[in-house]
């Protein structure tokens, strides 16, 4: 957008947008301020991305801050520089004559100097009888310093984005060495389950990192790859624990077996009815509700469970298990159904199958029966979370790029 011109000797130079609002800025400069101007500089580099300048920019920003004679950049004593081309190349590290003047001109588009041109058009300094300089034509500092604080603020945010994405990164290594040791450690040991399924999906998580990935296509795959980690524990958590649990009721039969034979309770003959119930005791496995996983990555699976919590969002787990309570009763789930999933996956599980549910109402013909097919399969330890929560996602993200 062209907004005005300036008169040279050379034509009609057009005035950007972006250069008016930098005469703007410059002409609200507080009486007084000074910044380091190598400090505004650093933070310039440091945001050089947000600014949409080049390295090479940056050089020729270097050079003609050394004309400026003082560390301090001040309106008292001037904020002119006015070296010629010759003498900007040299101090650029011999910059060509067009590359530096397409960068002088990448400067001003960013806000960073502006031009004050002379009437030929050359850059120069007027003095008065003691040798002071009353007028200079050439570029000015003065948006470095009209902006110190501003390009201070955006470093600081680039640095706090790099050392976020380092950290994610790094995350995403630790979760996905885990995870590769656990499928190892399960497929050698020979555990019951499809690792050869759960090997394709983490291939496939890994594969879906980009060459150079942002920090949200880290995160989202860190999401993922965390929800897998989960399942894996938690099956094999299910499987140590029903291993222990028929270790146990050996050791519990032999322990009968070979304790004081005067007992009152060994010698008394014992109903058929007696010893059926304590037999059927001692084989029913019992196992333990499995895992939950983080409320965040449910609610990002499952959005339309926000809309039956108190005050239409949910913010923790009790506002969850108090939705699904009402969306039980909305897809018919009966009291009894849901009763048996939490006692057999626990509360927050349950509730997460609920949300599950209803972000798939439109495929589930009858849900308590959905429901009560996932109880026994959780009750076998056949059953976890993990695949639903991360199909759901998928399916969520693939709707907001087909939106988009």
């Amino acid at each position: 957008m062209q907004v005005g011109n300036v008169t040279t000797p050379f034509g009609r130079r057009p005035i950007s947008l972006a250069q008016v609002k930098g005469q703007m800025r410059t002409a609200d400069i507080k009486p007084g301020k000074t910044a380091d101007k190598w400090k505004v500089f650093r933070d310039a580099c440091e945001a050089r991305a947000v600014l949409g300048i080049q390295d090479r920019a940056l050089a020729v920003l270097d050079a003609l801050l050394t004309f400026y004679p003082d560390n301090e950049l001040s309106e008292d004593r001037g904020l002119v520089v006015f070296p010629s081309n010759d003498q900007l190349a040299v101090r650029a590290h011999g910059i060509a004559g067009t590359t530096l003047r397409r960068q002088l001109a990448a400067l001003v588009d960013a806000g960073l100097i502006q031009r004050k041109d002379s009437a030929n058009g050359k850059r120069y300094a007027r003095k008065d009888e003691t040798g002071a300089i009353e007028e200079a034509f050439g570029f000015s500092l003065a948006p470095l310093l009209a902006r110190a604080e501003e390009l201070a603020h955006a470093a600081q945010q680039v640095a706090a984005e790099r050392k976020r994405f380092r950290i994610t990164k790094e995350a995403l290594s630790i979760c996905r060495r885990d995870v590769r040791k656990l499928i190892s450690a399960a497929m050698e040991e020979g555990a019951a389950g499809d690792w050869g399924r759960i090997e394709e999906i983490f291939l496939g998580l890994t594969g879906r990192i980009p060459r150079t990935p942002t920090i949200a296509d880290l995160q989202q795959i860190l999401e993922e790859m965390e929800m897998l980690r989960e399942e894996i524990i938690n099956r094999l958590e299910i499987q140590e624990n029903s291993e222990n649990m028929g270790s146990n009721a050996g050791q519990n039969e032999r322990h009968i077996q070979n304790s004081n034979t005067e007992s009152s309770n060994e010698l008394e003959p014992r109903s058929r009815h007696e010893q059926g119930a304590n037999s059927s005791q001692t084989s029913r496995p019992t196992s333990e509700p499995i895992k939950a996983f983080p409320l965040g990555m449910v609610l990002k699976a499952c959005p339309e469970i926000n809309d039956y919590a108190p005050g239409g969002a949910v913010g923790g787990w009790r506002d969850l298990m108090s939705a699904a309570v009402v969306v039980r009763s909305m897809l018919g789930v009966s009291p009894s159904a849901y009763q048996e999933a939490c006692e057999v996956m626990g509360q927050q599980n349950a509730a997460v199958a609920v949300a599950c549910i209803l972000q798939r109402a439109g495929h589930i013909h009858n849900a308590g029966g959905y429901l009560r097919d996932l109880t026994r399969k959780a009750a076998r330890g056949e059953f976890s979370l993990g695949p639903m929560l991360m199909a759901l996602m998928r399916a969520n993200q693939d709707a907001v790029r087909k939106a988009g």
